[in-house]
């Protein structure tokens, strides 16, 4: 089954565009953009927690794509 993807482009203040390079290349990771990528499945992942403690009828949100964007930055 193929996953949809989902393009954006986004502008980030210097400050954090620095960091988000420094962290890409200590953590090993190869580009800007994937370090990007995994920022925000993390990022969701912890929103979907937050969501899923507050209001259960919802906890089911975030759709395929994104779950399995997280696991595979888990393993």
């Amino acid at each position: 089954m193929k996953t949809k993807s989902m393009k954006i482009q986004i502008e980030l203040p210097d400050e954090i565009a620095e960091q988000l390079r420094r962290l890409a290349a200590a953590c090993g990771v190869p580009s800007v953009e994937e370090a990007a990528t995994i920022a925000i499945g993390q990022w969701v992942a912890r929103s979907r927690e937050q969501l899923d403690r507050s209001d259960p009828a919802q906890a089911y949100f975030v759709n395929q794509a994104l779950d399995e964007l997280i696991a595979k930055q888990r393993k």
